[in-house]
């Protein structure tokens, strides 16, 4: 399936929505996706922009629905795949007693033969068109959000292969552009391109890089996978597909690249070089992530196919695309985190407005004392799961999907003085609340059932903006006026008490354990809310939002776009968080 098979799925299943007035690729995109992106169901599209200032059609939110992200992967519900790859673990971990139980494996060697990439030596699809006066303006990349440092390309499969072992990787990283033929490359240190950049770098060699855009879905999905380092994305989109990616080589370096791909960028990265100031980047936290140095990219040739579709994404505060796109991660991966770490897991969610990392519900079959602790510790442990902040953990009676049952679940079995872990450990480098960019601190709530039941409050509790000490305080004295309560949690009172799903989002983010929670009259209290300037740990940055110009033109622009009743901005909501209009909260 490449991507317009996949538009052409989209408009039978009516998931998509076609924008034939002239929208501008900067900051206009981005609201009215917001709006879309954050409706009902029934008002949740993915959008066409086909009048766009350039020659090729921009699509986005095209995973930002449970149906459409099946449609993308090749599946009626997520768990499919995520019970497939159970049944191949049992199939293959199960003694093999004789020889039928034998023979009864060679079917699954088979489809796993076939799922590996194939490779072509005829011009590809993504060849059609061969561009070496490279001008990055001829595409329609999105400026997203105001205090963005520029355009980015936000959908990028990028390519790399390391120099020694030959393994090759398909991350995504975000591509900020510098000029018509130079990008940044922004790969965290933890990230499999950073390490083959840091291998480069030793050989003093330049490293050749592609960026393919677009073409099948499930590549898109697969470059954001956390998969082991040595486990080549391709072979993700394979299982997932049930036949193999046709891989081609470049045209200017000897990478391969998905044949079906609407756009790839070839070039290289060079480790001798200066690095850029990248960013700032309205990011998938809600936050916008700030300035820091990372190596550019630049591009030697553009091939694309000749009715080549530019796919793009937005990330802010959720739910957004991204959010469904970590929920197909969270299902696919549930049965090797299982399988290999944590036997006694049933389930675990990642809910939206944890941003993937900030947040996990996982619920054990518990037999015996200290099996919580084990469960946190394998967590903790277990690849970019390593990167979660909050941890809670539930019997097998719970249903974590829903918020009121896992309140109850903490409120009935949470003892805070025994079942409360804070330990420091790596964080996502977006968080923003941790003292060290990646490093902080991880709570853990144990809510399974003990001996004793507590029977306490969990409570949210608004403040004004004041010292972290002083809110603290008032915490505390509100413990101790009755032993009602098992946990208060402190937000920032600009938010609107009756949307608990905002108020945990920026409590999530703005929290780190260590230094903001404290035990008192058996009470756990959580200092949530926006820290002072003289208190921050690091720069603190704003929530992504549109700004007031661009709501008007949407909001004037609404009723030519022909795409339903008006939408108000989510913006609106957030502004309030505002102290000043950048993209820093004190400058």
């Amino acid at each position: 399936m490449n991507l317009s098979d996949f538009i052409q799925k989209l408009s039978e299943e009516n998931e998509l929505l076609t924008i034939t007035e002239p929208v501008k690729t900067d900051l206009e995109i981005t609201e009215i996706t917001d709006r879309i992106s954050k409706s009902p169901e029934n008002r949740n599209k993915a959008l066409l922009f086909t009048n766009n200032g350039t020659n090729y059609p921009v699509l986005i939110n095209a995973f930002g629905s449970e149906k459409r992200i099946c449609l993308a992967l090749n599946c009626n519900k997520l768990d499919d795949h995520k019970d497939t790859i159970e049944n191949i673990f049992k199939l293959a971990t199960s003694p093999k007693r004789s020889l039928s139980d034998k023979l009864s494996f060679l079917p699954l060697l088979a489809e796993l033969k076939n799922w590996l990439p194939k490779h072509t030596k005829r011009k590809a699809e993504c060849q059609e068109v061969i561009e070496k006066d490279i001008d990055l303006t001829s595409l329609p990349i999105l400026k997203c959000w105001k205090h963005d440092a520029g355009k980015f390309i936000t959908f990028p499969m990028v390519i790399t292969q390391h120099p020694e072992t030959c393994s090759r990787n398909m991350g995504m990283y975000r591509m900020q552009v510098i000029d018509k033929a130079t990008t940044g490359m922004h790969w965290h240190k933890n990230k499999t391109g950073a390490n083959h950049y840091e291998a480069y770098k030793k050989l003093g060699k330049r490293m050749p890089v592609s960026v393919a855009i677009g073409g099948d879905p499930a590549n898109i999905f697969s470059a954001t996978a956390p998969l082991p380092e040595n486990i080549d994305e391709a072979l993700l989109t394979g299982f997932l597909r049930k036949k193999p990616v046709t891989l081609v080589k470049c045209i200017t370096n000897d990478l391969e690249v998905p044949s079906d791909a609407d756009f790839v960028l070839e070039g290289y990265v060079d480790p001798q070089e200066d690095k850029f100031l990248e960013g700032p980047f309205g990011d998938h936290t809600g936050f916008y992530s700030l300035p820091d140095y990372y190596p550019k990219f630049h591009i030697t040739c553009i091939t694309h196919r000749k009715n080549a579709i530019y796919p793009t994404t937005i990330v802010g505060i959720p739910p957004m695309e991204d959010a469904w796109m970590g929920k197909a991660t969270e299902r696919i991966f549930l049965a090797p985190i299982k399988m290999l770490f944590c036997p006694e897991l049933i389930d675990y969610t990642m809910p939206f407005e944890g941003v993937s990392h900030n947040l996990v519900i996982a619920k054990i079959k518990k037999n015996y004392d200290g099996q919580v602790q084990k469960v946190i510790n394998a967590f903790w442990g277990a690849g970019q799961m390593s990167s979660n902040k909050t941890l809670i953990i539930v019997d097998e009676q719970c249903d974590i999907t829903d918020e009121k049952a896992v309140l109850k679940a903490i409120e009935c079995n949470f003892n805070p003085s025994e079942d409360t872990i804070i330990i420091p450990g790596p964080l996502d480098v977006l968080d923003h609340s941790s003292p060290k960019i990646g490093f902080g601190s991880k709570l853990a709530i144990d809510a399974t059932k003990k001996e004793l039941t507590t029977n306490k409050k969990f409570i949210f509790l608004a403040v004004e903006e004041n010292t972290h000490t002083n809110k603290i305080q008032q915490a505390i004295d509100f413990a101790k006026a009755d032993n009602s309560k098992s946990v208060i949690i402190l937000y920032d009172k600009q938010l609107d008490e009756t949307d608990t799903y905002s108020i945990i989002w920026n409590v999530l983010n703005n929290y780190n354990p260590a230094t903001d929670c404290i035990i008192e009259n058996n009470c756990l209290i959580i200092d949530g809310s926006t820290k002072l300037e003289e208190e921050q740990r690091r720069d603190w940055p704003t929530p992504v939002t549109s700004d007031e110009e661009t709501i008007k033109k949407i909001d004037e622009k609404w009723n030519s776009l022909q795409i339903g009743e008006f939408i108000p901005s989510p913006s609106l909501r957030y502004r309030k968080l505002f102290k000043n209009d950048s993209a820093w909260r004190y400058r």
